[in-house]
């Protein structure tokens, strides 16, 4: 494999930062070109001088000058804003960009790469919820892969290598999160450190919450529908405590396939970035001795709504996906600042669900206004809860 030149959108995140652990094993067969990321400036510039980057870009044009003064002895070109992380996937020479970027932020940039023929990593899964009928499209008539990092995601596309159709359903599996078992008189009084506390994987905060809400696993059904051209009554969602089964494909002659291993983000990221080869790595291998049970269950969507609010938006499809994400990111935003409750972000969600307008068949525009009309009726609920 010829040496691949790499962008990564979002390298100060969790997704970000595991990526560019799985570079540094790799130093002849991948080169960095670009990273971004958003307000931990200190993070990025320390990113850019042990990889050396040709660009680096800050999301936040407020950190430009502080990640300038950062790198002002290395020939290292600065950016800044939103426009300039499409500018960076709009050049030539790139062979995949890692789309790490967390929530809304992170469609432009796919499309734009897609756009200009680049294939794309994905681990944000927001970008085909909120747009998966347009991303999906733009790559199929772009002819460019979409490789998923997710690590169910990851795993279902894995099973379908070297199979020809004949999907009945994908099993998508969930860790349960950490409040698995508990019930609605439990979670009234959970607290943001409580639901950081993910018994399995270390993730960015916005994921681990949504882990613990069950809305992570509605978002990644939305996601599957797009990625393996679904329809809603072929997936089913289990709860797998241990996390080592991390997606199952049953076939028509009802045949299962799974994909295991240790929850360790890295091994779907390499699989990314090296697709369709493997390469050796020294991760830390699964053995059965450590897990004599496995063990699967029913999600309780009755007590983690999110789930059963993301399987409605799923089945009436047009914009609702797009309005749930945008109502969920703010919400849990105004959790993870102790604004409201574990059990009103469901709440908040469910009105702003059933408040705005439904569009069939919206265009790329419609999502952006959809999405900023969702977070604008969602904030003005945070705020009457925090009241």
């Amino acid at each position: 494999m010829d040496k691949r030149k790499i962008v990564i959108l979002g390298s100060t995140g969790s997704v970000g930062r595991q990526t560019l652990e799985v570079i540094a094993q790799y130093p002849n067969k991948f080169s960095v070109e670009t990273i971004s990321g958003w307000n931990n400036t200190a993070l990025l510039a320390e990113q850019a001088r042990k990889f050396l980057p040709k660009t680096v870009v800050t999301g936040d044009e407020k950190n430009y000058q502080e990640l300038k003064d950062a790198l002002k002895d290395l020939p290292i070109k600065v950016l800044a804003g939103a426009e300039a992380l499409n500018e960076v996937v709009s050049n030539g020479g790139v062979d995949l960009v890692m789309a790490a970027i967390v929530g809304f932020a992170g469609l432009m940039p796919v499309l734009t790469a897609l756009e200009n023929g680049i294939p794309v990593a994905l681990a944000n899964k927001e970008t085909l919820v909120v747009a998966g009928d347009i991303v999906m499209e733009t790559a199929k008539r772009k002819k460019v892969s979409v490789i998923p990092v997710d690590s169910e995601h990851s795993a279902i596309f894995q099973c379908l290598q070297g199979e020809h159709g004949g999907i009945e359903k994908i099993i998508l599996t969930a860790s349960g999160g950490p409040f698995i078992g508990r019930k609605t008189n439990f979670l009234v009084n959970v607290k943001r450190d409580h639901a950081l506390q993910h018994p399995n994987w270390h993730m960015g905060e916005k994921i681990t919450i949504d882990s613990a809400t069950l809305m992570n696993k509605g978002l990644e059904m939305i996601e599957a529908k797009w990625l393996f051209d679904l329809q809603p009554e072929q997936m089913e969602v289990v709860i797998h405590q241990q996390s080592v089964i991390h997606s199952v494909v049953q076939f028509v002659d009802g045949s299962l396939k799974a994909q295991m291993g240790l929850p360790d983000m890295k091994v779907p990221i390499q699989y990314a970035l090296t697709y369709p080869d493997r390469f050796e790595n020294s991760f830390p291998r699964f053995s059965f001795k450590n897990y004599p049970k496995l063990t699967f269950d029913r999600p309780d969507i009755k007590t983690f709504r999110n789930l059963a609010l993301a399987m409605e938006a799923l089945q009436k499809g047009g914009n609702l996906p797009c309005i749930m994400n945008a109502a969920n990111e703010e919400v849990v935003h105004a959790f993870l600042k102790n604004k409201i409750g574990f059990l009103e972000m469901t709440e908040i969600i469910e009105e702003v669900m059933g408040s705005c307008p439904w569009m069939e068949k919206p265009a790329l525009a419609d999502y952006r206004q959809c999405d900023q009309s969702a977070r604008e009726m969602t904030q003005k609920l945070i705020a009457q809860k925090s009241n």
